[in-house]
C-alpha cells in the first residue's frame, strides 16, 4: 500500500529530479547548446532586460549526449544570421520550431563555411573597421590543434580562434 500511495504522489506532483520547464506555444527552443553558453546565445539573440516575451533557460543539464544547455523563447523565431552567429559558440546545437505547441521544423545547427556581417575584425586597420561601408566578411575554418573554430578576415587575414563570443556584433 505504501508504494501505491508513494506513485499516486509522484504521478500527481511530479519527480522531483525531473524539473519541467512549461511547453511554449509559439516560438524557439534551442537545444544541445555548449554547456555554459546559454547566456551567450541570449547576447546574441539582444535578449536582454526589456526583453517582454517569455525565456526559459537550463544550464549544464545531463542530457543523453553529456551536459547540454537549453534555451525556450516563446514568440520568436531565429534569423539565418542568429542560427550562424550561434553555430561559432556552439556548433553542435539543435534549433526547434514550435507552431500551436507542436515542434515544426527541426535542425542541427550547421556552421557555415563563411560568416557576413556577424563577427567584427580584430585588426583595427582592417578596411571593415573604417568609415568604409564594408560588411566583415570571415572564413571559417577548424582550429586543427584545439579542435576549435577559427575565423579568417578575407580582407586583411587576420585569424580569430578564441572567445569568438566577443567578437559576434
Amino acid at each position: 500500500m505504501a508504494n501505491e500511495s508513494t506513485d499516486k504522489n509522484s504521478d500527481k506532483h511530479g519527480d522531483k529530479n525531473n524539473l519541467r520547464i512549461k511547453a511554449i506555444e509559439n516560438g524557439t527552443v534551442i537545444d544541445h547548446i555548449t554547456p555554459g553558453q546559454a547566456l551567450n546565445v541570449l547576447n546574441i539573440l539582444r535578449v536582454g532586460a526589456n526583453f517582454t516575451n517569455t525565456v526559459s533557460i537550463v544550464m549544464n543539464a545531463g542530457g543523453s549526449r553529456g551536459d547540454k544547455d537549453v534555451v525556450k523563447i516563446e514568440g520568436r523565431e531565429l534569423t539565418e544570421k542568429e542560427v550562424n552567429a550561434i553555430s561559432l559558440i556552439s556548433p553542435k546545437a539543435t534549433v526547434n520550431i514550435i507552431r500551436d505547441f507542436e515542434v515544426v521544423q527541426k535542425g542541427k545547427i550547421e556552421t557555415p563555411d563563411s560568416v557576413c556581417g556577424i563577427v567584427k575584425c580584430i585588426n583595427p586597420n582592417c578596411i571593415t573597421n573604417s568609415s568604409e561601408p564594408i560588411e566583415t566578411r570571415f572564413v571559417v575554418t577548424e582550429n586543427e590543434k584545439k579542435k576549435t573554430l577559427a575565423l579568417r578576415c578575407v580582407f586583411c587575414e587576420s585569424v580569430l580562434t578564441e572567445d569568438l563570443i566577443q567578437f559576434i556584433e
